[in-house]
Parts: structure tokens; C-alpha cells; sequence
């Protein structure tokens, strides 16, 4: 039996490429859009190699089609887990924004906008892999997250963060835009000051030095840091205990903008000695 199968999916532009490269480098062997009537055949060569591949990823998408057919992945993942000790089926999800500026960026062509915008393509695509989505193990937002924290979030999902610590990472949002499907602990510091109501720091956002200390002056600010931090060195240990290899916590203020922003960061600071990832998702909506 396989010792280990991770199938990654996601949106095209979310970040499947970096995901497969962090994978490869911890020795799991990859392949992209492999037809999934061949995955079985996959794994039994692997299994009969010499050496023998105990490790294999697999990248699922929307250019597949298993991912038009929903049943037919459905019985294509309950049969696959059953080839190895664990498998892990990990959704990359992004925002049309995210996506659209990676796109703008690189001057790919969306794979599914061959005869439509960008727009259209995102859309279409969402609608194919609304289902797979639902069956995922694991949905990873990777709109405001940057290429090594993704690498460092997959290979924490793998069990080998290079440092042999819980992965840990901070993420602010706004409420507006709802609460992020990718987070462990949720805590609201919409109690706090809120720089929006002051004309001079309405348009700059948390990560501005003007609008972290008038946030951070707040005494309920100080001591809200103080406790969570407290909070999580007793609660790391315990979920680095029971097998846990990362820890996503949100912090939420009404737009995702301000409070939520320069408290991800004055938290993140305490913990430096687990260089977690700080992802500011709604820092530029409106």
C-alpha cells in the first residue's frame, strides 16, 4: 500500500504549480492531469517500482474531465484513499481579484477564456469545480498569501516543516467579505478603536505606522495581545502534541482593513521564532 497520496485542485492562477514544486522537493513524486481512470494504474507502478515510490501527488483541474463529472471524481477519491495509509485532497481557493491580477501580471490566457474575457473564464471555472470543493479535505485561500508562505503551508500539510515546529499563520479579514474558510480560531476585534471614524487615516490601512499605534494605543488592544498570545504558547504545544503540523487563526474587523490588520501584525511579531505567515486577505477591497 502507498504510504502517502495527496491530490491537489484549485482554481487556475490559485497556486497548484507552487504546491506540486513544495511537494516534489520532500520526495513525493507528481504528476499533472493524469486521466483519473489512470490513477489506479499510476499507483500500482509506483508500488511495484524499484526503488518503491512511497509518496505520490497528483494535480486535479478543471481541463480534466473527472472535474466535470462530480460522481465520477466522488467514486474516483473514495476508491484512491483506500490505495494508501492517508491521503489528502487539498483545495487551492483564490479571489477573482487575486486572480485576475496574477493573470494581468503574467499575460497567461486563462485556460477555460479561449473565446470569452478573463471574467468569464474565473466564472466558468468556479461553476466546474464547485463541486470537487465540497469534497476536499482541506481549502486553502491563497488570495493574499505569498509564494514561499504557500510552499511552507503545503509542506507543513505533508508533516516536514523544515524546522520540525508547527507552521503557524495570521490571518486578518474583514467580516464584510465573510470569515475565511481556511482558519482554525476566529476572534473578533471589532470592539476596538476604529481608525475609520478618524478623516486622516480612513484611506491608509493597518500596515501604516499612523493607523497600528492609533489601534495599538487602544488599552484593550494591548491587553486583548497579551492574552491571545498567552493563549496560544499553551495551546501550540498541545496541538503540536497531537500530530497538528500548522495553525491558521483570523482575526476579523469590519472591512479587513485597520484593526484586524495592525493586530495580525503586532501578534505575529510575539511569535517570531516560528516565522509565521502574516496574510492581510481584504487589506485592498473597499
Amino acid at each position: 500500500m502507498m504510504e502517502r497520496i495527496i491530490i491537489l485542485s484549485g482554481y487556475s492562477g490559485s497556486g497548484k504549480t507552487t504546491a506540486a514544486k513544495a511537494l516534489e522537493d520532500l520526495g513525493f513524486f507528481h504528476l499533472e492531469n493524469l486521466p483519473s481512470e489512470l490513477f489506479f494504474s499510476f499507483v500500482d507502478l509506483c508500488e511495484k517500482s524499484l526503488p518503491r515510490v512511497r509518496k505520490i501527488s497528483l494535480t486535479v483541474d478543471a481541463r480534466m474531465p473527472a472535474a466535470k463529472e462530480l460522481s465520477d471524481f466522488g467514486h474516483v477519491l473514495r476508491k484512491i484513499r483506500k490505495s494508501a495509509d492517508r491521503t489528502d485532497f487539498v483545495f487551492l481557493e483564490c479571489s477573482d481579484e487575486a486572480l485576475i491580477k496574477r493573470y494581468k501580471e503574467t499575460r497567461r490566457i486563462h485556460p477555460l477564456c479561449a473565446t470569452g474575457t478573463l471574467s468569464d473564464g474565473i466564472s466558468e471555472e468556479r461553476k466546474i469545480l464547485s463541486g470537487m470543493r465540497k469534497l476536499a479535505d482541506r481549502v486553502v485561500d491563497t488570495s493574499g498569501i505569498s509564494v514561499h508562505s504557500l510552499g511552507k503551508i503545503i509542506r507543513a500539510m505533508a508533516g516536514a516543516d523544515e524546522n520540525g515546529r508547527l507552521v503557524l499563520s495570521f490571518l486578518s479579514f474583514g467580516y464584510r467579505y465573510g470569515i475565511p474558510e481556511d482558519a482554525d480560531l476566529v476572534f473578533d476585534v471589532r470592539f476596538l478603536k476604529n481608525p475609520h471614524f478618524t478623516e486622516s487615516l480612513r484611506d491608509l490601512d493597518g500596515t501604516h505606522k499612523e493607523v497600528a499605534d492609533f489601534v495599538m494605543s487602544d488599552e484593550a488592544s494591548g491587553t486583548f495581545v497579551d492574552k491571545l498570545s498567552g493563549f496560544l504558547r499553551f495551546l501550540i504545544p498541545k496541538y503540536s502534541e497531537e500530530g497538528k503540523s500548522y495553525l491558521t487563526l483570523a482575526l476579523g474587523c469590519t472591512g479587513g482593513k485597520h484593526r484586524s490588520v495592525a493586530v495580525a501584525d503586532a501578534i505575529g511579531k510575539r511569535f517570531s521564532e516560528y516565522s509565521p505567515a502574516v496574510r492581510h486577505r481584504d487589506i485592498n477591497k473597499l
